[in-house]
C-alpha cells in the first residue's frame, strides 16, 4: 500500500464546520480499495483523546510553536488518524478556530503549528516506522506544509487543495519570525500577498501540484472575479500543467434514504417513504400541508451562499403555494431577514437557527427542492445529498454546482438527463440574482405541477451516482504521477 499524509484542520465525524470535514473524512476510505493507505493529522481538539482507540503516541517535541506536543495515532470511527496533542494550542472551549463569535487570536500560530508537525513527519517517519510516500493538505490552515518542506530541502510530493479560496490564512509580516518562515523568501513571487503573508497561497505556490474540487471552480480561479487576489498564482500553476479541478463526492453509507437512521426509509424505486419524511417534517416545524413543493435551505447564512437572494425570491415562490424550511446560522443581518419572512408567513417557513446534523438529514428527506443559490461554490455537497435523496436541487450555475446539476431544459426532461434547476450561467451570459433566482423558482413550481414530469426527474436525480469512486479514481492518478 502507498502511504498518504492528509492534513486538516477539520474532519468529519469528529470536528466538523462546513464540507471540508466532509471530504477529508470520506476520501481515506474511498483511495484505500485503490492501494493507498491515509492518515489523517488533525489537532486533538476538546474530547478527540478520549475517542481515540488503542491511541499510541507516535511524535513529540519539547517546544512546538511555545509549549510541549504530542501526536497520538489510533482509530476513531474506523478512521485512522494522528491526533497533535498541543493543550497550548488546541485545549480551548468554541469551535475549532473562534469562540464566543470570536476568531482565537492565534490563529495562524496553531495551525502553524500543525504544518509544522506535519512537514516534520513526513520527512522523518513517526516512531512506529510510518512515513508517508505523499502529502495532501488542506486549505491555509495547512498551507505552510509545503513550505516547511522545501526550507528543509526534502523531496517529498504534495498536493495542496483549495476548498475555498475565500479564507487565506492572512496575518501581518511581522509574524514571520513566530510562524519559523524566513524574510528572504517574503516576495511577490511566494509569501507575499499584497504586503502581507497568506498561508493559502504559501501552500498554492510551494505544493508540487495545486487542486481544487470541481473542474468549473478549478476555471473560475483564473478570474478576477472569483480568485480573490490569487488569480495569477491559479493560472501559472494551470499553464505549467499543475492544476486539477476533482469533484467531490459523499459519503453513500453516511447519506442513504434506505438505511439512514434519521427517517423513514426510501429509494427511488419504492419512493413511497418520501411523503412520509414530508409529512414528518411539516409536523416538525409546525407547518400546514402546502399546495406546492416544500423547499429546504441547509446553509451557512452568508452572503456568499445567497442568502439575501433567498430573502428576495422566497416571497413570489410562497405566494405561489410553496414552503420552505431552513436550517442554518451566520450574519445576524440574514438571521434576522429570515425571521422576518417567517413572521410574514408563519403557515409557509420554519426556521431553525443553528445546525444539527440529524435534521439536515431529515430536511433532505422530507424536502421537495433543496435550494442552493450561492455566488460562488467551489464544489457543493447539499445539492449532492439531495439528489441522493430525491430532493430536486435550483442552485446557481457556479463551480461544483454548474458541473453536478444537469438544468431541467425540455430537451433534457425528454431524454431523462434532467437533475434540477440553474440559473445565473456565466458561460451563458447569466447573472446570479433574485431574478435569475425567482425565475428558477417559478419553472421548479411548473413542473411539480406536474407530477408524472415530476417523479421522472426525482427518480432521475436520484439514480445518479454521487459517490466518490469516480473522484477517488482521479485522485489516485494524480497522486501516482507526482510518485513517479
Amino acid at each position: 500500500m502507498k502511504r498518504i499524509l492528509s492534513v486538516a484542520s477539520e474532519c468529519a465525524p469528529l470536528i466538523k464546520t462546513g464540507g471540508l470535514a466532509d471530504v477529508v473524512g470520506a476520501l481515506p476510505a474511498a483511495l484505500e480499495p485503490l492501494g493507498w493507505s491515509s492518515r489523517v493529522l488533525l489537532p486533538a481538539y476538546p474530547g478527540l483523546l478520549d475517542r481515540i482507540e488503542r491511541g499510541v503516541r507516535v511524535w513529540h517535541d519539547d517546544d512546538l510553536f511555545g509549549g510541549p506536543a504530542r501526536v497520538v495515532r489510533g482509530k476513531i470511527d474506523g478512521l485512522k488518524v494522528l491526533l497533535l496533542d498541543a493543550p497550548h494550542l488546541f485545549a480551548r472551549q468554541g469551535g475549532p478556530y473562534s469562540a464566543h463569535g470570536h476568531d482565537h487570536h492565534d490563529n495562524h500560530i496553531r495551525f502553524a503549528a500543525l504544518s509544522w508537525a506535519a512537514a516534520q513527519i513526513a520527512m522523518n517517519g513517526t516512531t512506529d516506522s510510518w512515513k508517508p510516500d505523499l502529502v495532501h493538505v488542506h486549505d491555509w490552515q495547512a498551507g505552510l506544509v509545503p513550505s516547511y518542506l522545501k526550507y528543509a530541502g526534502a523531496n517529498i510530493p504534495t498536493v495542496m487543495t483549495v476548498h475555498n479560496i475565500a479564507f487565506q490564512g492572512v496575518v501581518g509580516a511581522d509574524q514571520l519570525d513566530a510562524m519559523r518562515l524566513p524574510t528572504w523568501d517574503f516576495t511577490p513571487d511566494s509569501l507575499e500577498y499584497y504586503g502581507l503573508l497568506s498561508t493559502l497561497k504559501a501552500g498554492m505556490v510551494h505544493a508540487s501540484h495545486l487542486s481544487t474540487v470541481s473542474p468549473s471552480y478549478a476555471q473560475e480561479l483564473t478570474d478576477p472575479d472569483f480568485g480573490f487576489g490569487l488569480q495569477g498564482v491559479v493560472t501559472a500553476r494551470r499553464d505549467r500543467g499543475e492544476l486539477s479541478g476533482i469533484i467531490n463526492g459523499v459519503d453513500t453509507t453516511v447519506w442513504n434514504p434506505e438505511t439512514d437512521p434519521e427517517v423513514e426509509p426510501y429509494s427511488a424505486a419504492q419512493p413511497e417513504g418520501k411523503a412520509l419524511n414530508r409529512q414528518k417534517l411539516l409536523k416538525e416545524f409546525n407547518l400546514p400541508e402546502p399546495t406546492g413543493p416544500l423547499a429546504v435551505v441547509v446553509t451557512r447564512l452568508t452572503y456568499q451562499k445567497g442568502i439575501d437572494l433567498l430573502v428576495e425570491a422566497l416571497p413570489s415562490f410562497l405566494d405561489r403555494g410553496g414552503a420552505v424550511v431552513v436550517l442554518g446560522s451566520g450574519d445576524a443581518e440574514y438571521e434576522s431577514a429570515l425571521m422576518d419572512l417567517a413572521a410574514r408567513y408563519p403557515d409557509r417557513v420554519g426556521i431553525r437557527i443553528g445546525y444539527d446534523e440529524a435534521l439536515s438529514h431529515r430536511l433532505y428527506a422530507g424536502g421537495d427542492i433543496v435550494l442552493v443559490p450561492s455566488r460562488f461554490e467551489p464544489s457543493g455537497l447539499t445539492q449532492l445529498y439531495g439528489m441522493r435523496y430525491g430532493t430536486v436541487p435550483v442552485v446557481a450555475a457556479t463551480g461544483g454546482l454548474r458541473d453536478t446539476v444537469s438544468d431541467a431544459t425540455p430537451e433534457r426532461l425528454a431524454d431523462g438527463t434532467a437533475t434540477g434547476f440553474t440559473f445565473g450561467d456565466a458561460y451563458l451570459g447569466g447573472r446570479i440574482d433574485a431574478g435569475a433566482l425567482s425565475f428558477a423558482l417559478g419553472r421548479a413550481l411548473d413542473l411539480y405541477a406536474d407530477p408524472q414530469a415530476w417523479s421522472k426527474l426525482r427518480s432521475t436525480a436520484m439514480d445518479q451516482p454521487v459517490g466518490w469512486e469516480h473522484s477517488a479514481q482521479k485522485y489516485s492518478e494524480m497522486f501516482d504521477n507526482l510518485i513517479a
